[in-house]
């Protein structure tokens, strides 16, 4: 049946969700904007008269299809080349989703997106609708085909799992930017000791190229170890700006929720580093240099305002 201008009307009012949930089940928002589509297309072919919740229709179609994509996903994965990090988003970007209370904005952050990858399935669509769009067990229940006690039994699963990856802080605009930036002034000292000051003893640096931009295929480990890779990685270098095509901006932002570094060449985004920060330092650096998954950066980069670069033709 062909679709009436005020069913259009009624999926475009949803589509911010439907975007905000499938991001965070997939880890890449192009795939959860081919996600989101494909429910369109589902609810261009669908008696919609006859659906009476259009918000839970189109939730229920959307989490299958994504559950589906997970599955395949996790075939592909183990074909990756190197570590597979999420896709990450710029801060401003409409797809992070609501952001209200602290759950919200944990559910997004790159260490959770990244936690989540061990999750089945299930569990994370579980997580992601509880935790994140606050849906109650018996309709995540319904969304699912399972009972409601097993939706329950499912969430507190998840949530541990969850809690046991990642630490739990919260950090503002104006803090994450000094954090960027006095790592930015240890990075670049050309010394190790003050990067090692600013990491806790188990700091991790994991890289995403893809098999397309170089990128080490196992994360390091130990302060002494990042310390030492963030000094050469940012030290100027003739392979370097080979590799990239020139010499790159960086500047400070937040991605996911969290301190990041986004390094752009001639506007196009080709790296982002985020940082997650402990009370104790920082204990993890996630760098997506993988271009497949910088296309939505580089475009939502193009249409804000990001103020001056922290560092200029860095490498």
């Amino acid at each position: 049946m062909a679709l009436t201008m005020n069913d259009v009307d009624r999926f475009q009012a949803a589509r911010p969700r439907l975007e905000a949930i499938a991001y965070r089940l997939l880890g890449s928002a192009s795939e959860a904007e081919d996600a989101v589509q494909d429910t369109f297309l589902r609810w261009q072919a669908a008696d919609v008269d006859r659906v009476e919740v259009p918000e839970a229709w189109l939730t229920k179609v959307l989490t299958n299809l994504c559950l589906n994509q997970l599955a395949s996903a996790r075939v592909r994965r183990e074909t990756y080349v190197g570590e597979w990090l999420p896709e990450p988003l710029l801060a401003g970007d409409p797809m992070l989703g609501p952001a209200d209370t602290a759950e919200q904005r944990e559910s997004v952050s790159y260490a959770v997106l990244a936690v989540m990858e061990r999750l089945s399935p299930n569990e994370r669509a579980v997580y992601v609708l509880r935790e994140a769009f606050d849906y109650p067990h018996r309709e995540i229940a319904e969304i699912l085909d399972i009972t409601e006690a097993a939706c329950q039994q499912i969430y507190h699963r998840a949530k541990k799992h969850v809690a046991a990856g990642r630490a739990r802080t919260e950090i503002d605009e104006a803090e994450a930017r000094r954090i960027v930036e006095e790592f930015l002034a240890a990075a670049t000292s050309g010394r190790t000791e003050p990067l090692v000051r600013l990491l806790t003893g188990d700091a991790v640096a994991i890289g995403d190229g893809g098999g397309k931009v170089p990128a080490r295929a196992k994360a390091f480990e130990g302060a002494l170890a990042v310390a030492t890779f963030m000094r050469g990685l940012f030290k100027p270098g003739i392979a370097k700006r080979k590799v990239i095509g020139g010499s790159p901006d960086v500047y400070a932002t937040t991605a996911n929720g969290v301190p990041a570094l986004v390094a752009v060449l001639d506007g196009r985004v080709v790296g982002i580093m985020c940082l997650e920060v402990t009370a104790d330092g920082i204990t993890a650096f996630r760098n997506q240099v993988n271009p497949d998954k910088l296309d939505r950066a580089t475009r939502h980069w193009a249409a804000t305002d990001h103020g001056a670069p922290l560092l200029e033709a860095a490498f």
